[in-house]
């Protein structure tokens, strides 16, 4: 058995001169703590001076559902100022940065390019960089690992939004420290920024390898299963066929009322996608897209990490569903005028409107993947 990942947060007193006298801030949820439990807020304020909380996505707590807003609150548990970096005030503002000496994150990734955590740290930095702040990052394992990266490239032009702000491939291959570094010098942010690595981790550990507490880090992802099949099936999330949310295995289930479970699983086995096999499965979700009503589909079985590409198996699912079921469609957009979530999702036009063969596409992924691979290579904490 492998040794234990330390955390960066658990290696916080040997930078104690990082923190000296220096007001701090933190961006975190439940996913923050230590392997012994231990909230990461607690661990700072205890030995930093901590004045300000601030929250992705779903809240300092993660008790608030996708896309919902979130305002500034005092928490409940510690008396510190929550400020929200989600909606409208993505970036924190002069007057809260005003307040801070560091910004840091602590916070679960889930290694995927569609997650907007990764980019509530993005324009973080941006603001320590306008501001003349430091960023720290305690740096947390990629729970789907590190060893693969897999993705086709993002049209920022045109495509560029909260669920894909920088060009990086949908499995990108990284921890969020080392994304930091990448985000840093690769997109031009250049704040003064630290990571304070783990210990003991490797880059083909899955979470479960790391023997550290496993905390869902959004409210649809409850199971290391549900992370790793992410980012073959989030890409449903803006079209008519449900990715699972409202059931107990969101992203591993898809499908719709107007679906023969039986037909579709047989036609996608029929690809022999490699690692992965899809079972016919019927489900009625409680709550979003098809409350209460039955839905017909596949369960995504992954027999073998190692071999399961999940964008191979995006490009398949989505090319035959649209191809196939004259029911599928596109949902229209939040904004009026502005792209839909599935174009910010989809990223490229040939993938957005389906004009290039699945071969094509599957070179475009190869060809992607492997230039994403040389670039990062300066930035790797790890082996």
């Amino acid at each position: 058995m492998k040794n234990k990942v330390v955390l960066g947060i658990e290696r916080i007193d040997e930078y104690q001169e990082l923190f000296k006298n220096k007001r701090v801030g933190l961006i975190t949820n439940p996913t923050g703590i230590a392997s012994d439990f231990t909230s990461s807020i607690d661990i700072l304020n205890q030995k930093t001076k901590l004045i300000g909380l601030f929250s992705p996505e779903h809240g300092v707590r993660a008790s608030i559902q996708a896309g919902l807003p979130l305002d500034t609150y005092v928490d409940e548990e510690t008396g510190i100022t929550v400020y929200s970096l989600y909606g409208s005030n993505k970036k924190p503002s002069k007057e809260i940065m005003d307040k801070l000496d560091i910004m840091s994150i602590d916070i679960q990734d889930n290694g995927s390019r569609y997650y907007t955590f990764i980019y509530t740290m993005a324009y973080a930095m941006q603001a320590c960089k306008e501001y003349d702040k430091e960023f720290v990052v305690f740096d947390r394992p990629n729970p789907i690992g590190c060893s693969h990266v897999e993705g086709t490239p993002l049209d920022i032009e045109h495509y560029r939004s909260f669920v894909g702000y920088y060009n990086i491939p949908q499995r990108h291959g990284l921890t969020i420290g080392e994304l930091a570094l990448l985000f840093n010098e690769e997109f031009g942010i250049g704040c003064k920024l630290t990571v304070i690595p783990m210990l003991n981790y490797t880059r083909d550990m899955y979470f479960e390898d790391t023997n550290l507490p496993w905390v869902i880090p959004t409210p649809n992802q409850p199971t290391v299963a549900s992370t790793v099949c992410y980012n073959a099936t989030c890409i449903f999330e803006g079209t008519n066929f449900a990715e699972g949310r409202g059931t107990t295995t969101p992203f591993e289930l898809i499908g719709a009322p107007w679906v023969n479970s039986e037909r579709l699983a047989r036609e996608l086995n029929n690809y022999h996608l490699e690692g992965v096999y899809f079972r016919p499965q019927y489900f009625t979700p409680t709550f979003s897209k098809y409350k209460d009503e039955l839905c017909g589909g596949v369960y995504v079985h992954i027999t073998d990490r190692d071999k399961f590409n999940a964008m191979k198996t995006s490009l398949v699912l989505l090319h035959h569903i649209r191809s196939n079921y004259k029911e599928f469609k596109i949902n229209a957009p939040y904004v009026a005028g502005r792209p839909s979530l599935f174009e910010f999702e989809a990223g490229l036009k040939e993938i957005i409107d389906d004009s290039i063969s699945l071969e094509e596409q599957f070179k475009i992924l190869e060809e992607n993947s492997l230039k994403f691979k040389e670039l990062r290579k300066k930035y790797l904490l790890y082996v």
